[in-house]
């Protein structure tokens, strides 16, 4: 027989196995093409500057490079692995190691390369859909053209030739290394089949649970004060303590787990026990490293596209909460430049002027917890945004009291206001203020507060004898000293209000701001941030997923031969499924089930920094991120199925 017979019947023999690994090459080749082909396409730049579309592009295709590599990777080890066998016999009949080589060599350029063929042809034609779903996240008015680049196509065959070389480099280390006695049991000798749970084992799975549970209290205090001014360091321990907590969960916890499920049954299991809880129980140790890494990015797929999520959402009520008018302008000058070009153009509006100030306060007694226990008694002392209840609405205070407004949720992560007394430092005069209330409304901007501190709402007397003794904080900004709010009435006018609000020159001035221009410019941010996480975490999705198909395949077809056994002593079809569909069940849904449990702790602990909205966001993220990802574990009964059919 040829080399060429040879490979041809070679190839025919194997592609069944391999036909979920061409899928996940041809849709990896087909999502970096079109990645790259953005990174090239013009129309990226639509912003005309505020968003670096290329640069975001290029940042996402080099991590995309890194997804596949590791999967490829993978994915080539353990088929490499299963034709132990058939490398062996080559070596019998008196085929040479680099015969082999070449064969095996031969093989994988045809299967790799064909589905690279494959998947930037599938790239170029997607390459429109992908920008037109870009645009329609960020609501930009453009049309997505079809554009071939050959700088991609360049691109593209370079990267995944450089995988290619380094796939074919640890399959000749492989067959060189091996020797043909070996060949025989290279798969029999890829897991552990450890019977008895040591104590060494409970031990790491308790301590892999309490270093996850540590992490996660960790996470829960991380921006309440306490740990600011270590506030990295804590970071890095929380990520080590539930990544190393991770891996000694799968190393012990499961086994011991699975064990005391069958000590309590007196070691008398049921058909499916023995499919599901067995199979698991005495294959963890060995996979402990792999479940490991699909948690953890897992988690980070999910974590992070939560959060671009939660911003994205988040982006109307943030405009409003931040710019709280259509159009903000701290200058009385140009805010009547502004509101005479909107008298031209017939665009009624209605106008809110809040005089402000900032002054020194002690706010001991008003701010409890975040910055307490690491802070000196200076800390507490801040210039703080007053203005006169007189400009605020129905809101009517005495000489003596106060009302707290503009209470942003990231302030109140570092720290919790709370009703009490509190002193305000003039030049000559001091004000001893009873806060009063604490109200969930913005009257002022964002950026016109004192670094986002609240704004304290006090007797217009009072506010008036601040405003004439004054003792500024030095190297505190007091720029502004006048709010200037401007709502256009009918909303349909909006648009033609912030093209005046542009063309008449005053929105170059810092500090004048456009709650459309803040809309649109956090939709087109996040818009790209998620666009891009999403399709990363797509990619991950399906390479992780299939490494988990490709390991279930090389465990059933260990366990064939236990099927065999099991249909002769009676127990039918129905029997051993339900067994396998309890195994999956663990499989796939205890690596899932931990990921978004780190995840939604990562979110938790700082998603306020994000946005407005947590649990929508979030949910939906994860039961899409469920659903996709049960599909592999649906393919893998299915294959488990044709496996028991074959039994017999």
């Amino acid at each position: 027989m040829s080399f060429k017979s040879l490979i041809f019947r070679s190839l025919l023999k194997n592609i069944k196995n391999y036909y979920l690994y061409v899928f996940a090459l041809v849709f990896s080749v087909a999502l970096y093409f079109a990645f790259v082909t953005l990174q090239y396409d013009p129309a990226m730049d639509v912003t005309n500057g505020s968003i670096k579309g290329e640069a975001a592009m290029k940042t996402s295709s080099v991590l995309l490079v890194a997804i596949v590599t590791v999967f490829l990777v993978y994915a080539n080890n353990l088929f490499i692995k299963r034709r132990g066998k058939e490398i062996g016999l080559f070596q019998l009949v008196g085929i040479t190691k680099g015969s082999i080589f070449r064969i095996i060599g031969v093989e994988n350029f045809i299967l790799y390369f064909g589905s690279m063929m494959i998947g930037i042809f599938l790239g170029f034609v997607s390459s429109k859909l992908i920008m037109m779903i870009l645009f329609k996240i960020i609501e930009i008015d453009e049309i997505a053209e079809l554009r071939f680049s050959q700088e991609a196509l360049f691109q593209t065959v370079i990267v995944f030739a450089a995988i290619y070389l380094v796939i074919m480099a640890i399959n000749f280390l492989f067959i060189k290394r091996q020797r043909i006695l070996t060949l025989f049991h290279v798969r029999s000798t890829t897991e552990n089949k450890k019977y008895k749970v040591s104590i060494f084992e409970i031990l790491i799975g308790i301590l892999g649970l309490c270093l996850i549970i540590f992490g996660y209290y960790l996470s829960t205090k991380l921006f309440e004060g306490q740990f600011m001014m270590l506030l990295f360091l804590v970071m890095l321990i929380i990520l080590g303590s539930v990544i190393i907590g991770t891996y000694f969960f799968y190393k012990g916890s499961v086994r011991f787990i699975f064990h005391l499920i069958r000590k309590k049954n007196n070691g008398y299991l049921s058909v499916n026990k023995v499919l599901s809880l067995s199979s698991i129980m005495f294959r963890m140790r060995s996979n402990s490293l792999l479940l490991t890494v699909v948690t953890t990015v897992s988690a980070l797929a999910i974590g992070l596209l939560s959060l671009s999520y939660i911003s994205y959402y988040s982006a109307e009520k943030q405009a409003e909460d931040y710019v709280v008018y259509d159009f903000s302008i701290p200058n009385a000058a140009h805010a009547k430049q502004f509101t005479e070009k909107l008298d031209e153009s017939g665009i009624n509006y209605s106008k809110t002027v809040i005089d402000i100030i900032n002054v020194n306060t002690d706010t001991t007694h008003i701010v409890e917890g975040g910055m307490g226990a690491l802070s000196s008694p200076e800390d507490f002392k801040v210039p703080m945004t007053f203005v006169s209840d007189a400009q605020v609405g129905d809101l009517d205070v005495s000489e003596d009291e106060a009302v707290l407004l503009n209470v942003h949720a990231a302030i109140e992560a570092f720290m919790t206001f709370t009703t009490g007394e509190f002193t305000v430092t003039g030049e000559t005069k001091s004000f001893e203020l009873d806060l009063i209330e604490i109200q969930d409304q913005n009257i002022i901007p964002l950026r016109l507060t004192n670094s986002g501190f609240p704004v304290a709402v006090i007797d217009h007397e009072v506010f008036q004898q601040l405003n004439t003794d004054n003792d500024f904080e030095p190297g505190v900004s007091n720029e502004f000293s006048v709010s200037i709010g401007i709502d256009i009435e009918n909303k349909n006018d909006l648009e033609e209000a912030n093209e005046i609000f542009h063309s008449s020159g005053v929105s170059k001035w810092a500090g004048y701001e456009s709650q459309l221009d803040y809309f649109i410019n956090q939709k087109l941010n996040m818009g790209l941030a998620m666009f891009v996480v999403g399709f990363l975490g797509l990619t991950f999705l399906i390479t992780s997923g299939c490494i988990l198909y490709f390991k279930q395949m090389d465990e059933g077809e260990q366990e064939r031969h236990s099927y065999t056994i099991l249909r002769k002593l009676g127990f039918t079809r129905s029997d051993l499924l339900n067994g396998i569909k309890a195994k999956q069940l663990f499989n796939f849904g205890i690596p899932l089930v931990v990921g978004l449990c780190h995840s939604y702790f990562a979110v938790k602990s700082g998603w306020f920094f994000f946005g407005t909205e947590l649990w929508t966001p979030m949910i939906i993220v994860m039961v899409l991120y469920t659903l996709l990802y049960s599909i592999f574990g649906i393919l893998s009964v299915v294959y488990y199925k044709k496996l028991i059919r074959e039994a017999l």
